[in-house]
């Protein structure tokens, strides 16, 4: 078994969106790559400013259809057809498309260029395959949904699949079932009792992806979220850092459902220019719905990764005072696969009655503000003076009714000595259940660090640009910040090896 990959490609010399064509990769653990030969270029009509995003389903004969946006040679957004020209070839390195493409076009009183990205197909009820395709109406963001049975004629239903005033345009819309009683991966067509569906949608005029809980009703092809409160745009986002245009696709092997996304840059595009790319790929995520919580999903990275683990070192039950920084000796700390757990002082926690209620991580002063109850955790990809560092950490804030909030966060604003680049603070509040220790796990390479709290309720990507916390120079440290709270961190981490990405030798 292997697995094949499609991702955008475009020319470094010009961020212009029409120079995109699909480049492809085949991998047998989703961790190690071979890159493969272009797979479409933008040479039709249908296409000719740009070969965007799309998906693909799997039919129960083993043929593998392809739908993707082309920007036509009129900059009219439309979805095209194509399909591998040899379905036995475990490369699929030959794609051809549909001669009559394209095979939809934007719907009445949609803009040329509101009309993007269709989705994996799942089947109905009555034997057609449905797909959604994001758009928008004036600041209106919504979701398309069309049924076909043979992938070349499409019907638009009549009403949309969902839509919100005021989101602008969805992106990269995603649909799929999740269990709410097994620990596994749904095929996309699942539906029935014990399964919600999640509605995500990147939402253009904030960067940002968001998904919410619903349920769909196969019959009007509509779906309705289970708490309006945290719908779309306002409630859960996928992850709270550099992170945009996710994808999820069905493991059938496994019997999971597998998270892509995109890590943009932070820098300036002049330098992106000079070293000939940019932007990179999240570590691929397993997603599966928090039955505890009932409303979040957990997003972990797959087991494939561990493969790269090599030496590890433990650190038991550190003792973390108020204002202490402590060193974990391990040598270089550019790659790291890092597990941590924290006890907190409980008696501290219930004494204090009011502690920062309003607190918020972007508008903080991130880990250099100092509260009763925060920030403690790491301080990674740092050097050893602390001139350059990025933490992630918890920081609770309660209020006078004595409710304790916890949130998560990374801290951007010292990451690098460079002036051009974007430093921010990202995270949002995690929930953390009765009898639950506070969690984490960081993915720390040279200039990306993956953060997951509490299994995966909540998710931050960072990119940094250290200048001096590199290779031999990175360090690792806990930190706590509080004014009034003793912690206690035990910790587990592993150097990591590099993954094995080249072109494939054919």
């Amino acid at each position: 078994m292997g697995w094949y990959h499609l991702f955008y490609q475009y020319n470094p010399d010009s961020a212009v969106w029409g120079n995109i064509t699909w480049a492809h990769a085949v991998s047998r653990d989703l961790i190690h790559w071979l890159y493969l030969p272009l797979a479409m270029v933008r040479d039709c009509w249908f296409d000719l400013n740009g070969v965007w995003t799309g998906s693909a389903t799997i039919l129960p004969d083993g043929q593998i259809i392809m739908l993707y946006t082309g920007s036509t040679n009129d900059f009219v957004q439309v979805q095209n057809l194509a399909y591998p020209s040899n379905v036995s070839d475990p490369l699929l390195l030959d794609w051809v498309k549909y001669p009559g493409n394209p095979v939809m076009a934007p719907p009445s009183g949609i803009a040329d260029d509101d009309f993007r990205d269709p989705t994996t197909a799942w089947l109905g009820l009555d034997g057609k395959w449905r797909i959604t395709v994001g758009s928008k109406v004036n600041k209106d963001g919504m979701a398309f949904v069309y049924k076909t049975t043979d992938f070349i004629s499409y019907e638009l239903a009549d009403q949309s699949l969902y839509a919100i005033p005021g989101t602008g345009m969805w992106e990269c819309v995603d649909f799929y079932p999740v269990s709410t009683t097994e620990p596994n991966g749904l095929d996309t067509s699942s539906n029935g009792p014990g399964i919600k569906h999640v509605l995500k949608a990147s939402l253009q005029d904030y960067a940002h992806d968001y998904y919410v809980l619903g349920t769909y009703d196969p019959i009007t092809d509509t779906w309705t979220p289970d708490n309006p409160d945290l719908d779309l745009g306002i409630g859960f986002r996928v992850d709270y850092g550099k992170y945009y245009a996710s994808k999820t696709f069905y493991d059938q092997y496994k019997k999971r459902r597998i998270l892509w996304a995109w890590i943009g840059e932070s820098d300036c595009e002049n330098v992106d220019i000079m070293k000939g790319w940019a932007s990179v790929q999240t570590i691929p995520r397993t997603v599966v719905f928090d039955k505890k919580t009932g409303t979040n999903l957990l997003q972990w990275p797959v087991e494939e990764l561990e493969s790269l683990r090599l030496g590890s070192h433990e650190f038991d039950e550190v003792d973390l005072h108020p204002g202490s920084v402590v060193p974990l000796v391990m040598g270089s700390a550019t790659q790291l696969d890092i597990a941590a757990e924290f006890e907190i002082d409980k008696e501290a926690l219930e004494v204090t009655i009011e502690a920062d209620v309003g607190y918020n991580c972007t508008t903080s002063c991130g880990a250099r503000g100092r509260g009763i109850l925060g920030p403690f955790g790491f301080l990674v990809l740092a050097d050893e003076t602390q001139s350059e560092l990025t933490p992630v950490y918890f920081y609770i804030a309660k209020d006078t009714g004595g409710s304790a909030v916890t949130h998560f966060c990374a801290d951007e604003t010292r990451s690098s000595k460079a002036s051009d680049v974007s430093k921010q603070v990202y995270g949002s509040k995690v929930p953390v259940l009765e009898g639950e220790k506070l969690s984490m796990r960081l993915l720390v390479d040279h200039s990306i660090v993956e953060s997951f709290a509490q299994g995966g309720r909540t998710v931050i990507t960072s990119r940094v640009y250290p200048t001096t916390a590199i290779y031999g120079a990175a360090q690792v440290f806990l930190f706590n910040n509080a004014t009034g709270l003793n912690v206690k961190a035990s910790v587990k981490i592993w150097h990591m090896d590099s993954a094995d990405i080249h072109p494939f030798p054919l």
